[in-house]
């Protein structure tokens, strides 16, 4: 997954601009306690961001 489709996905699940705030706010434990933006700037596969992701939001199975 390249950063791109990540924040095409992020953008899809949280619109209106959410994405962004929610990327710089919310720390997550399955990315070391980064958020989105800090997992980006250590190198952190975009795949294993959006896992991440997907079980913070609790997102349906066919968004995985």
């Amino acid at each position: 997954m390249r950063e791109v489709e990540l924040w095409q996905r992020l953008n899809e699940v949280l619109p209106g601009g959410y994405a962004a705030a929610w990327a710089d706010q919310v720390v997550m434990e399955a990315l070391g306690s980064r958020t989105v933006r800090e997992a980006l700037a250590a190198g952190i596969p975009c795949k294993r961001i959006w896992r991440a992701v997907w079980a913070q939001l609790e997102l349906p199975e066919t968004l995985r």
